[in-house]
């Protein structure tokens, strides 16, 4: 009956995607929510790697390190605003505040455009922003959606990030002339303003289905109390988030050595700073492309039949060989394949695979554990790793030697995330046991 074909055509296109009808509304705000975001962020990325080599090459450590002193000032602000806030409205006020400070940064580069100070300031709150912001995104997701919805949704959802990633720099290509470096960041504050807003219809949703076992779903509309360091000692406390620290040191040690190997090779091999700018855009574009599809079509798939610990491990697995790869043939070309496979696999695979862990934990792990590790945990591995890096190439002076010590630090990222993935399982199978989880 052609009454019967809308409804045909929804209930095919929710299993093409592994959606239930009564989720699509929350995949859809959450799809909203994350490309509004990311469209903000990569609006303004390849701005900030410019400015980063402006500084020099030889001097990157400084801002990883500036980066991560000023992750340790934001951390304490963030706990007390959790533990002030409810839930439900912790994302829209903090991100309130940041497009306040967009503006700000905005009046900056509109009175003194060619400022060094202003220049590198905006890299390290950029730096910051991204972290806090996403994490909070991921954290209202897992606050949001049970486990098993999350193995089919969160890939999905994650499209939304890769479709910002796109959107964002063909955007800021066309934008910046007319309106320039201020006029962007204004853009962007009002997408972040508008992402708030995807964030809340979330958790209109889960009004509108609340969770049967209740498990602190009435709780997103109060604060979650405590200190403003809970979250370091939350994390502390639990072996299970001490092996998500120990995962995401090492994922950041493997992004921050391949970060100082591209900015070497792209300095290198084009010393223009407009060139540069339109490589780093066009790595970006290639990504997100690549990891758009593997979202939508087969991270959701792979983690409901072969779970977690599979997207935790391929990445890393991948990372052997190519660190192994570069280590033998340190060129451009090498690289950018070794780059796009491991950024591709992080967007794709390991970033909805790591988010799926924090579904299984308490609310105040879900955002003040949770926000701790992302920034301070991820910044702070950030930080050694660059100094590690620049102590290697100073004492070799040969990039192939860096190579082989990342290949390692990529064999061990691979055996955590494997009991990582066996240690969620368990967990996620005496939640619905219906009994407390242990040792979370």
């Amino acid at each position: 009956m052609p009454t019967d074909l809308p409804q045909r055509f929804l209930r095919r296109i929710a299993r093409l995607f592994n959606v239930e009808p009564h989720e699509a509304p929350a995949v859809v705000a959450g799809l909203a929510m994350f490309f509004l975001l990311f469209t903000s962020y990569f609006m303004l990325r390849p701005v900030r790697e410019t400015m980063g080599i402006a500084g020099g090459v030889k001097n990157l450590q400084w801002l990883f390190t500036g980066t991560f002193v000023a992750t340790l000032i934001v951390l304490p602000v963030f706990g007390w605003l959790a533990s002030k806030l409810p839930r439900r409205t912790l994302l829209p006020w903090l991100y309130a505040g940041c497009a306040v400070l967009l503006a700000g940064f905005a009046v900056s580069f509109r009175l003194d455009p060619d400022n060094l100070w202003v220049a590198r300031g905006f890299y390290i709150w950029l730096s910051v922003f991204n972290l806090v912001a996403i994490s909070l995104a991921w954290s209202v997701l897992a606050d949001v959606l049970r486990a098993p919805q999350a193995k089919r949704t969160f890939a999905l959802i994650a499209s939304g990030a890769s479709i910002g990633g796109l959107t964002g720099p063909v955007a800021g290509a066309v934008l910046v002339g007319p309106v320039g470096h201020a006029g962007l960041l204004m853009i962007s504050a009002m997408l972040l303003l508008a992402s708030a807003a995807a964030a809340a219809a979330l958790h209109r949703w889960r009004d509108a289905h609340p969770i049967q076992d209740g498990d602190g779903d009435t709780s997103r509309g109060e604060p979650l109390g405590g200190n403003p360091f809970e979250g370091a000692t939350e994390t502390l406390r639990s072996p299970y988030l001490v092996g998500i620290t120990i995962f995401v040191l090492l994922l950041a040690s493997i992004s921050t050595f391949l970060y100082f190997e591209q900015a070497r090779l792209v300095a290198e091999y084009f010393p223009d700073r407009a060139a540069q700018t339109r490589v780093f855009g066009m790595i970006d574009a290639v990504v997100q492309a690549l990891s758009l599809i593997i979202q939508a079509f087969f991270t959701g798939q792979v983690a409901k039949r072969l779970g977690v610990g599979v997207l935790l491990v391929s990445v890393p697995a991948a990372m052997v060989l190519g660190f192994l790869a570069l280590a033998m043939a340190p060129v451009f070309a090498v690289f950018v394949v070794v780059m796009v496979m491991r950024r591709v696999g992080e967007y794709a695979l390991v970033r909805p695979g790591r988010e799926m862990l924090y579904t299984v934990v308490p609310p105040a792990q879900k955002y003040k554990a949770k926000n701790f590790i992302d920034t301070v945990v991820y910044r702070g591995g950030d930080a050694v790793s660059g100094w590690v890096k620049r102590g290697i190439d100073v004492v070799s002076d040969n990039p192939t030697v860096a190579m082989v010590f990342a290949a390692v630090l990529a064999a061990c990222w691979g055996v955590c995330g494997y009991f990582l993935g066996r240690r969620e399982q368990a967990l996620e199978d005496s939640s619905v046991g219906g009994q407390t989880p242990n040792g979370v």
